[in-house]
């Protein structure tokens, strides 16, 4: 079994495991305490036999996909909870992707102003990413993710067995989050080189998917590396969001429906890599070699439609804009990113896809 720890400055600690059949010793994770158990509808049919280990009344079940993760969601599982005596020595278990654990974590905070947070990860993009680094919260009118906090879980359980019943499309939508690791690998400021960037480009997918194992270690230990470091993003921890002020433009407008997360950041990594290639900071071979990976894994497949206008007026309000400037991160070299305020807004239009 992996053991990766996250151990910030202010003395807080997230252990994230992983291990394949890791859900079969769930027991030995938990203790007898009351644990609340937050899931979707798809994965409470697919492991109702792991569901079964839980009192049903302490197991809160939402609707599927990203279009659910609002607060409305929000507060109906903050009724649940209240309904059923939750108290502060108590758990939360997020069962799930990214939209049940970005909701569970900001419920684990806001409820009794914090109760303990379990995340088990199911889908590719949430082992990699999303259950990682204690971002939380849900989605509203005006953007993705502009409600929410930073709460780290107390421990993140990863079984790569979740990964047999995933299709092609979500696993494409786990390598969208894959590939902006290897593209921002060398700024993570980490002791271990894992050379993503060289091994996908020489990967099939489904040679990505034999060495899925590898590549999820390497995201989390990455990804812990930073949150250690920055765990509120007041620097380090922004390229993080390589491809992502496009994304969530692009799933804004969508109303969270056309395309799912990793498609959208991969359209966003594609945008920041134009971006750079038009204003001479990386060569026409960098940027082919960013290209040829996002469509060697089909990653981009949807054409995208809305104005340009209409895109740039939501990358406005983007939580990482400041003094009213759009704060792109774009690659500057192989597996390096930098964060640019000055970028002008036609360059940034003429960025768009």
């Amino acid at each position: 079994m992996e053991k990766i720890l996250i151990s910030t400055n202010e003395n807080l600690k997230s252990e994230i495991y992983i291990q394949k059949g890791l859900i079969g010793s769930i027991e030995d994770f938990l203790d007898e305490r009351k644990y609340f158990l937050i899931t979707n509808t798809t994965l409470a049919k697919i492991y109702s036999k792991f569901i079964k280990k839980f009192d049903k009344r302490r197991v809160i079940i939402i609707k599927d996909g990203e279009k659910y993760k609002n607060i409305k969601t929000y507060t109906q599982i903050l009724n649940q909870l209240l309904k059923e005596k939750i108290e502060r020595k108590d758990c939360i278990i997020a069962l799930g992707g990214g939209v049940v654990g970005d909701l569970a974590g900001f419920c684990s905070n806001s409820i009794l102003r914090g109760v303990e947070l379990i995340q088990i990860p199911t889908t590719l993009l949430a082992m990699c990413d999303s259950s990682i680094g204690g971002k939380t919260g849900f989605n509203c009118k005006y953007g993705k993710n502009l409600i929410g906090s930073f709460y780290l879980a107390s421990k993140v359980l990863i079984d790569t067995d979740f990964l047999n019943t995933l299709n092609d499309y979500e696993y494409r939508c786990g390598l969208g989050e894959i590939v902006k690791y290897a593209l921002i690998e060398k700024s993570c400021k980490n002791d271990v080189d894992y050379n993503l960037l060289n091994l996908l480009s020489k990967y099939q997918t489904q040679d990505a998917k034999n060495e899925m194992e590898y590549i999820i270690k390497a995201c989390v230990h990455l990804k812990a590396r930073v949150v250690e470091l920055d765990r509120l993003e007041g620097g380090l921890r922004k390229i993080l969001n390589f491809g992502h002020t496009y994304a969530h433009a692009i799933e804004t407008l969508s109303n969270y429906k056309k395309f799912s997360h990793g498609e959208a950041v991969a359209y966003g990594i594609k945008c920041a890599s134009k971006l750079s290639y038009n204003l001479g900071i990386i060569d026409r071979d960098y940027y082919n070699r960013i290209d040829y990976l996002l469509s060697k894994f089909q990653l981009i497949q949807k054409e995208v439609k809305y104005k340009s206008k209409d895109i740039i007026e939501i990358m406005k309000q983007d939580k990482k804009v400041e003094n009213q400037k759009i704060n792109l991160l774009v690659p500057t070299a192989p597996a390096v990113v930098g964060l640019f305020d000055n970028i002008d807004l036609p360059s940034i239009e003429a960025s768009l896809l």
